[in-house]
């Protein structure tokens, strides 16, 4: 049976929600990935049950990625802490009133080396726990994403790989291949080693320097071994195709039909 695809939004960010869900559905997308960054969410709360009441109507379902720019549950500031965690709370309530299957949760970023890692670590297991006990009463699954490169990763990949141990049930994995592929980690270990909670592969690609989310195929992802891997150890999670701002909308419905799927 042919795998179904959820297609993010960002290549279309900055532009009114319920119409890029329109233009996604047309070009293929069996679900669509919400990014709720850019002016068009300055005022979400408000938007919040009209749009949902909107979106519910169209033949497809969701997932959320709350605000990504400015926004860090570990970084040194406590005000940026607290009003990342009050952002994610709002996804997760967003997530409840549309039956979105996960909302995509980064533990946070350490932008010098003379942070503590692991002071970010703790922090990060901190606040996901709390944000999984108000989404376990909402009934909303949080899908913890492997984020940062170029010294800003809080973890390592066995870090990454361990880190849900002690983790509520609520949260799985969100595994990036394109993050991924920048830390130099093993890929296919990786999505081995957490195939038991693994929720969710953001696809794209790059070519080992910066964070393009470039189409499969246009970078350095050695993408045969990884989808050897997905079949080998029958992986059934959800393949979201996550492409840069300004990719043509064919370059999805290209992606959807590889053959690696």
């Amino acid at each position: 049976m042919k795998r179904k695809i959820c297609y993010s939004d960002l290549p279309l960010i900055s532009k009114d929600p319920l119409k890029n869900v329109h233009d996604l559905i047309e070009y293929g997308a069996d679900k669509v990935e919400l990014l709720m960054d850019g002016e068009k969410w300055d005022e979400m709360e408000k938007s919040f049950k009209k749009l949902s009441s909107k979106l519910k109507e169209l033949p497809i379902g969701y997932t959320i990625h709350p605000p990504a720019w400015d926004i860090n549950l570990t970084s040194e500031n406590k005000a940026i802490r607290e009003t990342s965690f009050s952002e994610y709370k709002k996804a997760i309530e967003f997530a409840s009133m549309i039956h979105a299957a996960h909302v995509v949760i980064h533990p946070g970023f350490c932008f010098s080396p003379v942070f503590d890692r692991r002071l970010a670590q703790q922090r990060a297991a901190d606040y996901i726990n709390q944000l999984c006990e108000f989404a376990k009463r909402l009934n909303v699954k949080l899908a913890i994403e492997n984020v940062g490169y170029n010294g800003s990763s809080i973890f390592t990949q066995d870090e990454f790989t361990s880190f849900l141990e002690n983790i509520d049930e609520t949260a799985g994995y969100l595994f990036d291949i394109g993050h991924a592929n920048l830390n130099g980690w093993d890929i296919p270990q990786v999505i081995k080693n957490t195939k038991d909670r693994l929720i969710a592969l953001h696809i794209h690609d790059n070519n080992g320097i910066g964070d393009d989310h470039l189409p499969i195929g246009e970078g350095t992802v050695q993408w045969q071994e990884i989808f050897k891997t997905i079949k080998e150890q029958s992986i059934d999670c959800q393949l979201i195709l996550e492409y840069a701002p300004g990719t043509p909308l064919g370059k999805l419905r290209e992606g959807k039909g590889k053959k690696f799927f």
